[in-house]
């Protein structure tokens, strides 16, 4: 049967075995079907055999084709989702406004079909693929649905026929079958070659998985058939195992098998079998790990059995191996649907696109989607093990996340999942597997013996983020409040995570190098901060979004009680006792983050006490020392102790507080040091501190000390950063009560103080965590609302230098003024000079605003009020040992000790003001006595600040070593009882121990550590150095035997805090009593709250003052005698050494200043004199034209040998030029608006109007009917590919250059340009050049001559020119110049392309190369008139007028053109100058000369100047351009006279008749020769009717005088302007500014048309201009004749000639959309008209709105790519690309390109370039404007800096 059915048509089989199997009784059809699919489907067969496909395809349409099958099954679609699936590189969008979920991503067309005005969206460039999820409400918003899925479109569809989908029933189980069995088949166990082999079967089942792909795409109809084929076990147990007798199936499966066993999945499929009966399967699923884990002896399986407490058993590992024979296993070993066996294979085959496509395809269908979602969590390990052995782990992790991003983000889903198949069990097993795999030994603190295990981060594992798909699903669970609930609730669970997150702990470790520089820097830090971000904080910030409220207290607590746990283990693993190793430091301790952050949230947020939440002292102790290590080492990396290190360990101290991680790593670790600081001891807290930072020993009153911890050099810096440190402890509020809105404000303020920023910067820069961005959190005020009330926003300008700016937001005044908060800002600064820019902003603010003028200290920020919980925090800036501290700075910096600095003043002063306006609310006499009391008696009475700031120390005993100058003196007769002795206070410590043992237990620790730290600070008696602890003073306290001996003296003090305040106020104010006692009773607060130090002291002093009356008091007794310090030690001539090294340096430093101010104003003012590129307003610097003295040779300065001199035939001057080709005047079009970009199929750019265009074409038509060498001196070219010539105006010696270009070519460092080509810089001003114009020698003499006015007649001047013309041109004389000349010709040649320079029909005829060199004048002369805008109105100076160089220019061609003589017989001089009767017929060429009419006279112009002797009298230039007017009007009345309609013409020619009767003024009246002019025309019939057919609809208005006069003066005004230009530039005439209404009489009396008696302010007329050398009316009738004598065939091209139109627009690039999406949209699918394939890097050009491949070797040329030969082709070698996918501009100039910019801002005047961040993007017009300027204006090399070589690559 099945041959035959094969052989039959497959049509009619299909149809066939359709109405058998739609009986009742199909038996019969079930077995024909299988026969035919057993043959058809024979896994045997090749897989890319296409003959099975085609089958199953007319199978499944049962007869129809199948493209109607598809059409008919669409029809039934009831699918309320979208669910397109997109792979990497798909543009979608995201809108936060709508999702539910943070992944919720649209496609475009939803997107856009749906309503999202005013959300906050973005475009986005997909990384690893996605899918739809509009119409999906468990992801979005049901307001954000598209149009297409509002609407459930389930209800209204008609239900599916049976008949319609049976074969697809019967006939895709086998189909799928048979592509499992391909995979099993290809399937071979990895080795070397595996995974070639793999693709290759990949590729061969393309074809099948794609026809998969396909029917999912049927819509819902389909899509339920095949979740039934896809889940249905009985199909898959009959078909899996083959029958019996069938030998290949039975091999096929015990391949199948083995590779299940070798994927150690063993037990997941066992113990599945019972998943669904609710046993937890899932949870089972992690012991499959173990079958590769546990056979290493794996030292984390210690801890597990230490913490799996309740939960034991399900943990165990089980040891399984492949060689398990136990049958029972073997039976059940099997996968139960196919839908879990093509989920396999696709893991084994490391996930082809094909497949992950096809499987989410089906994601619309619910039944589908929870099964397939729980078959992905029981592979969930497999996955695990696969992504860790993959190569292409990134491609796999994209893919994985790809898939679970779609199951995962769906509440309902991940928490039915959660319940049935314990997904969070098998998530965090998974996890802590993962990791355990490159677990090393802790070196921490104990190096030998230490138990704790930390990840490894060099390993592949770490460094390649193998990680992130596992932890981005586990972060993406954990968003959903019913998940993260059941994680909080299962306590074995957290158990679990406290261990994983405790590998983290002390990972990184970095060691102090102490001698050698490190050799190899490791870069494992990167690795070390992304894992703990991603593991470990981000899914604690997860886990802590769902801690908001009162009712999860008990979350909150069991966390903190497991963390607790968890760090003591911690603590015994290292094997912590009390101090940290020395020289050691690790930036990661997630584990006292979590700690942190949850006892934060629950304090703020759940209204926990804190103290419920702490351990007992002694843990608080131990939990403080890390992150105190963490602040000391950054101080120590700052201090350069750990340079050795290298590089990397600043990148971790940088990383450490980078807006990314800050959150998650310095606020908590600072925040835990405040919770440690406001429960314990403050003594023992502050001499930790000091201890620390190694600058303990640094706290003496001796002027000398010895410190074996510090070089001289660190300690400064390290006691400016324990100071700052208790500054920004004491004063941070981040964590403790500050609301979230104030901290975003809080933030937002240190960052624009900082530097002002654009938008993205600001969100990018502004921690995320606690203040989501995305989104606005109810009740919170929005980050948009915050910028708004902080920040102005300064719009983007663009600075005439090129470098355009960004939208910028910078703070209000009043921020600057209230809010400007240093220690936050330091708190924030990667970078230390950005401390230092805020402080420079904030300067200058002041200095604008009046408030202080010197350099001010940073202003001191009043605080928010303390949570009541942490009111403990403020007993540390009452406790007396920081009093001492405080105490004892102030005196040295009073007496100028070394190493005292501004800093540590300004520091000193801070605490001091904090602590006067934070007072303990107990008063003294409630003060509790224990032990704290008795400790210092010697100091202070009490622990109150105010108390202690005017209490008066009198001795002091120090230890100093012999040397020092304190030793020289007397020891005073009697000590007063305040000197410090310690005997008697370590005695009465003593006998009060013994009162208190109780507490003595856990104070031991701090009454020692406070012993010593005072005993370190007064080294008061000899016994002190025994007294210290042993085990630290053996390594630190021991001086070297070199040291000086130390011996006790007591100083003498005298001074209270209050009264060295007051001295430190003269000392700074350098005047004595600068304090009266007045002062304080009016004190002024607003005005001491901006200053420097004596502002600060002031402020201080008030506030002491108003606080207690007894400070007042003694502040006043103190301002009434004091006198100058006597600092006791300026004796020695060391120290007046190290002053007098001081000044020096002083003086230099001031010198240095002046230098470089003075060196600023010069540069200052040659940057204006030479650089001005774009601003008009400076005079030439070098007017090269004339010179004021009459008398001699012009002069220019030669700026390479700075010589100056006139340029002579020998050693003659040059100009550096910049020569370039330029098809800007060919764009130029007659519509004064620009052309659109086409942005859909309809609207199209036809090239036709352009001046360039119509340039060509009337070339072409002369050339067909008219002799070549008259045609080439007809018109003009060079609109497209013109050179165009521009110059710096600096001049150097010829020679000069060589040589300086012979340097450039030997110095390797080039700069972006090729001296190979002859590019270079200018020496002075560094402007791009290619080549230098030489300058005529010349005597300034000569111009009078030519001046001169002259009464000669006119026809004696016409026979003059004619004679001039007639001179033969004299080859000039071999000389440097001459020479020179002609290598710049060949350089002007080589500029432009060879097809703009041939127009003739023999290339490189003299002719043609005469048209090439005149057109260069015409283009040069052109451009300028563009440049001054179009017109001449504005008169004289401009921009353009500097850059050019048209005199030089004009002599260069005037030389190389006097070459070619124009034959007499020929010359159109005598054509315009005599009626010549007889025309002697032409030999040779018999076609006729192109008639006058036709001639172009700008062109005839240059001619005729160029190819006189120069220099030229002003009187014949004159004479020429009067000769050549009448030509041109004659022009303008016949292309009037043809848009006539016949009536009008018919009414001209009588009144104009009548006219000439009169015979009054005929010459000058247009009329009269109108009309003459139409009958001369009318000879020739054609000439008018050719019009007059087209119909005369052209001409709607009706021609009055004014109208026709106004038209003529239009068509003339073109010329005028370009002689007037002309003039200028040959005579130096000035150009007079007018009004536009003025142009023509202004431009007619400038060049001597009009005689200057006719009064300036009346209208000229333009006929009153004409002045005819002969009769006007017989030159008429000849010019008219040439015309009318041409053969009527030639009517339609000779009135194309006649009625030409000189005026064109100004060039203008196309004019964009305002919306970028509407570009973007458009363009970046459509298909490239070359290729017909979409581009990579579509590319517009902006000049021509061609769509070109940018880099696409699809249509690369000769090895040119589209985007350079567009270049060359549209603009002659520039190019102007918008790139679609980027939204930048790229110029392309000759062989360089530089990136220019973006046209295109967003909402707060931003680029984005790639469209990184997707917002709406909309047109910048000033941008714009400039780009299109620096167009037109031929600046793109001057202004963009940045060029590169393109190697004809883009």
């Amino acid at each position: 049967m099945a041959a035959s059915t094969q052989r039959r048509d497959k049509k009619t089989t299909a149809a066939l075995l359709k109405t058998e199997l739609a009986r009742t009784d199909n038996s019969s059809g079930v077995r024909g079907l299988q026969e035919l699919l057993d043959a058809v489907l024979s896994p045997e067969e090749s897989a890319a055999d296409a003959e099975a496909l085609d089958w199953c395809k007319h199978l499944l349409a049962g007869g129809d084709s199948f493209e109607d099958f598809c059409k008919t099954v669409r029809s039934y679609d009831n699918a309320a989702l979208c669910g397109l699936v997109w792979t990497a590189n798909f543009v979608a969008y995201r809108c936060r406004t709508c999702g539910i979920s943070p992944c919720m991503s649209l496609c475009a067309e939803c997107f856009n079909h749906g309503d999202h005005t005013g959300h906050d969206f973005n475009m986005f460039r997909s990384q690893a693929g996605g899918a739809c999820d509009c119409g999906d409400s468990n992801v979005m918003r049901e307001s954000g649905f598209c149009r297409r899925h509002r609407l459930k479109t389930g209800e209204d569809v008609p239900s599916v026929p049976r008949e319609l989908l049976l074969m697809s029933e019967m006939v895709l189980p086998r189909f799928i079958i048979c592509i499992i069995q391909h995979l099993r088949d290809g399937y071979a166990e990895p080795d070397g070659s595996s995974e070639r082999d793999l693709q290759k079967v990949l590729q061969q089942l393309e074809l099948h998985i794609s026809f998969l792909e396909e029917l999912t795409k049927m819509g819902g109809a389909m899509r339920t058939v095949l979740t039934k084929i896809l889940t249905n076990q009985q199909t898959f147990r009959e078909l899996s195992m083959g029958q019996e007798e069938n030998v290949y199936a039975k091999r096929n499966y015990e391949k199948y098998l083995s590779a299940l066993r070798s994927s150690g999945l063993a037990s997941v499929e066992e113990k599945g079998a019972s998943a669904d009966s609710g046993s937890g399967g899932g949870a089972a699923a992690l012991g499959s790990l173990g079958a590769t884990a546990a056979a290493s002896p794996d030292p984390s399986s210690k801890e597990e059995d230490q913490y799996g407490g309740q939960n034991v058993g399900q943990r165990k590992r089980v040891k399984l191996t492949s060689s398990t024979k136990d049958p029972s296993i073997m039976d059940t070993l099997k996968h139960k649907c196919f839908l879990e066996e093509l989920l396999f294979w696709t893991i084994k085959y490391e996930f082809p696109q094909k497949m992950v496509t096809f499987l989410l395809n089906m994601l619309p269908d619910q039944d589908y989607k929870i099964t397939f979602t729980k078959t992905f969590v029981q592979h969930y390990a497999f996955i695990m093990k696969t992504l860790m052995k993959s190569h292409e782990s990134d491609t796999m992790s994209n893919r994985i996340v790809h898939i679970s991003v779609q199951l995962f983000s769906n509440e309902e889903l991940a928490r039915h999942v959660t319940e049935e198949c314990q997904l969070l069990d098998v998530m965090v097993t998974v996890l802590l597997y993962m990791m355990e795999s490159c677990l090393i030994r802790s070196e921490l603190q104990d190096e030998e013996n230490s138990h704790h295990v930390v990840v490894n981060c060099g390993e592949a594992l770490l460094k390649n983020n193998t990680y992130w798909p596992l932890v981005s699903d586990f972060i993406n669970i954990l968003s959903h409040q019913s998940v993260a609930k059941r994680f909080l609730e299962d306590h074995s669970l957290l158990m679990l995570w406290m261990s994983f997150v405790s590998f983290f702990q002390g990972m990184n470790l970095n060691k102090r190098e102490l001698n050698e520089h490190v050799e190899f820097e490791s870069q494992t830090y990167y690795a070390a901060f992304a894992a703990e971000l991603e593991a470990c904080a981000q899914p604690m910030w997860g886990l802590l979004t769902h801690c908001k409220v009162k009712e999860t207290q008990d979350y909150t607590k069991t966390v903190v009680r497991y963390c607790l746990d968890a760090l003591q283990i911690w603590f015994d693993n290292i094997g912590f006792v009390d101090e940290p190793a020395p020289n050691q430091v690790t930036f990661h301790l997630p584990l006292h983050r979590y700690y942190a952050m949850f006892l934060s949230k629950g304090v703020k947020c759940q209204g926990l006490d804190l103290d419920s939440l702490l351990p007992d002292q002694e843990t608080l102790m131990k939990i403080m020392v890390h992150p105190l290590q963490i602040q000391a080492s950054l101080s120590e990396i700052h201090s350069n102790m750990w340079v050795r290190n290298g590089l990397q360990i600043k990148g971790q101290a940088m990383t450490y507080v980078q807006s990314h991680f800050c959150n998650s790593m310095i606020d908590p670790d600072i925040y835990l040091l405040q919770v440690c600081a406001s429960q314990l001891d403050p003594d023992y807290f502050i001499s930790s501190v000091f201890e620390r930072f190694k600058v303990v020993d640094l706290l003496t009153m001796a002027s000398q000390h010895q410190n074996n911890a510090l070089d001289s050099e660190q300690e400064r810096p390290m006691l400016e950063g324990a100071l700052t440190f208790l500054v920004i402890l004491c004063s941070l509020r981040l964590h403790l009560g500050m609301s979230d809105d104030e901290i975003l404000r809080a933030e937002m303020v240190s960052q624009l103080c900082m530097n002002d920023r654009t938008h993205s910067a600001l969100l990018d820069l502004i921690p995320e965590n606690p203040n989501p961005k995305s989104g606005i959190v109810p009740g919170s005020c929005s980050f948009e609302e915050m910028l708004s009330a902080v920040a102005d926003f300064k719009a983007p300008v663009f600075e005439p230098g090129g470098s355009m700016q960004q939208g910028m937001y910078t703070p209000k005044a009043e921020v600057w003024e209230k809010e400007f908060d240093p220690i936050m800002v330091i708190l924030r600064t990667v970078y230390r000079r950005d401390v230092q820019s805020a402080m420079d902003r904030y300067s200058a603010f002041l200095k604008q605003s009046g408030l202080h003028s010197g350099n001010p200290w940073p202003p001191y920020k009043e605080r928010t009020a303390l949570h009541p919980c942490y009111e403990g925090l403020v007993r540390l800036l009452h406790c007396k040992t920081l009093h001492i501290v405080i105490f004892t700075l102030l005196y040295k910096i009073w007496m100028d000790h070394q190493n005292m600095s501004e800093h540590v003043l300004c520091m000193v002063l801070y605490l001091i003001e904090l602590g006067l306006d934070s007072q303990v609310q107990d008063g003294p006499g409630e003060e509790v006595p224990c032990i704290e009391e008795n400790c210092h008696d010697s100091w202070f009475p009490s622990t109150n600040l105010l108390a202690n700031l005017h209490h008066v120390i009198n001795y002091v005993r120090v230890r100093v070593p012999e040397t020092a100058p304190e030793v020289k003196r007397e020891p005073p007769p009697s000590t007063s009882e305040d000197t410090s002795t310690f005997s008697q206070s370590s005695r009465r410590l003593s006998g009060n121990w013994r009162e208190n043992l109780r507490e003595a237990q856990v104070f031991s620790l701090v009454a020692e550590r406070r012993k010593k730290f005072q005993e370190i600070i007064n080294r008061s008696s000899r016994e002190a150095s025994q007294a210290v602890r042993p085990k630290s003073s053996a390594s630190r306290w021991l001086p070297p035997g070199t040291q000086p001996q130390l011996v006790t003296e007591i100083l003498e003090i005298r001074e209270s805090m209050l009264s060295l305040l007051v001295k430190l106020h003269q000392k700074l104010s350098a005047r004595q009593n600068s304090l009266s006692d007045v002062w304080l009773e009016q004190p002024h607060a607003e005005r001491l709250a901006h200053g420097d130090g004596i502002t600060a002291i002031e402020r201080i002093l008030a506030k002491a003052a108003t606080r207690s009356r007894q400070s007042k008091r003694c502040i006043q007794e103190i301002c009434g005698k004091v006198c100058p310090p006597v600092p006791p030690k300026k004796s020695s001539p060391s120290d007046k050494k190290t002053m007098d090294k001081e000044e020096r340096r002083q003086r230099a430093r001031e010198r240095q200043q002046k230098l470089l101010a003075e060196f600023a104003s010069r540069q200052k003012s040659f940057m204006e004199t030479a650089m001005d590129v774009e601003s008009p307003e400076a005079d030439t610097a070098m007017d090269l034209g004339a010179s004021e003295q009459p008398d001699c040779e012009v002069l220019y300065d030669c700026v390479i040998c700075g010589q100056s001199g006139s340029s002579t035939d020998d050693r003659p001057f040059g100009l550096v030029v910049l020569l370039q080709a330029s098809s800007v005047l060919g764009h130029r079009s007659r519509n004064d608006q620009p052309k659109r970009l086409p942005t859909s199929d309809e609207e199209h750019i036809y090239p036709e109007d352009t001046c360039g265009a119509a340039c060509d074409v009337r070339l072409t038509l002369l050339q067909r009917f008219f002799k070549e060498s008259s045609c080439l001196q007809s018109v003009s070219i060079g609109w497209d590919g013109g050179v165009y010539v521009q110059t710096c105006g600096h001049t150097l010696h010829i020679d000069c250059h060589k040589s300086y270009m012979e340097s450039l070519r030997n110095d390797q460092v080039l700069q972006g340009f090729s001296v190979d080509k002859g590019e270079f810089t200018c020496p002075l001003c560094r402007q791009f050049a290619n080549s230098v114009l030489p300058c005529r020698p010349g005597q300034v003499t000569e111009a009078g001559a030519w001046h001169a006015p002259c009464h000669k007649p006119a026809h004696v001047l016409v026979k003059e020119v004619e004679d001039l013309q007639d001179q033969l041109g004299i080859f000039p004389t071999e000389t440097n110049l001459s020479k020179e000349m002609e290598s710049v010709i060949k350089d002007i040649k080589n500029t432009t392309q060879k097809k703009y320079m041939d127009y003739g029909r023999n290339p490189g005829s003299p002719d043609n190369d005469f048209l090439f060199m005149y057109s260069v004048a015409r283009t040069n002369l052109e451009l300028e008139l563009v440049h001054r805008g179009g017109n001449l109105c504005c008169g004289g100076a401009s921009a353009a007028a500097k850059r050019s160089c048209l005199n030089q220019l004009f002599h260069v061609l005037a030389m190389h053109m006097r070459l070619y003589s124009i034959d007499s017989a020929y010359n159109p001089w005598t054509r315009l100058t005599q009626v010549t009767h007889s025309r002697e017929s032409e030999c040779g060429d018999d076609r006729p000369e192109v008639p006058m009419l036709f001639r172009d006279v700008p062109s005839l112009l240059i001619i005729f100047v160029l190819t006189m002797p120069q220099p030229l009298r002003k009187e014949h230039f004159t004479c020429v351009v009067k000769v050549l007017y009448p030509l041109l009007y004659t022009q303008a009345l016949a292309a009037l006279s043809i848009k006539f309609t016949p009536e009008e013409r018919r009414a001209w020619l009588a009144s104009g008749a009548h006219q000439k009767q009169s015979g009054f003024n005929t010459e000058t009246s247009w009329e009269a020769l109108l009309s003459h002019l139409v009958s001369e025309l009318s000879a020739a019939k054609t000439l008018y009717e050719v019009k007059a057919e087209e119909g005369s609809t052209l001409s709607s208005t009706v021609w009055t005088p004014q109208s026709i006069e106004l038209t003529l003066q239009q068509f003339c005004l073109p010329y005028l302007r370009l002689s007037c230009l002309l003039q200028h530039h040959l005579y130096g005439d000035g150009l007079t500014g007018c009004l536009n209404e003025e142009e023509f009489s202004v431009l007619s009396a400038c060049l001597g048309l009009v005689s200057p008696a006719a009064q300036p302010g009346s209208q000229v007329s333009s006929a009153s201009c004409l002045e005819w050398p002969v009769n006007p009316f017989a030159l008429l009738s000849q010019w008219c004749s040439e015309v009318t004598s041409l053969p009527e065939s030639q009517a339609e091209q000779t009135v194309t000639l006649v009625v030409q139109d000189p005026r064109w627009e100004a060039p203008r690039l196309l004019h964009l959309p305002d919306n970028y999406n509407t570009i973007f949209q458009y363009y970046h699918r459509k298909a490239c008209t070359a290729c017909s394939k979409v581009p990579k890097d579509p590319a517009l050009c902006l000049v021509c709105g061609a769509f070109v491949c940018l880099k696409g070797a699809c249509c690369k040329q000769q090895g040119i790519c589209e985007c350079v030969l567009h270049s060359q082709h549209c603009g002659a070698a520039t190019g102007i690309f918008l790139l679609i996918n980027a939204s930048v501009i790229i110029i392309i100039r000759g062989h360089r390109f530089c990136l220019w910019g973006s046209v295109y801002l967003d909402a707060h005047g931003e680029e984005d370039r790639d469209l990184r961040r997707g917002k709406p993007l909309f047109l910048c017009e000033e941008r714009y404007r400039v780009l299109e300027q620096q167009w037109v204006s031929h600046t793109f090399d001057h202004i963009n800096k940045r060029w590169g070589p393109h190697y004809n690559g883009l």
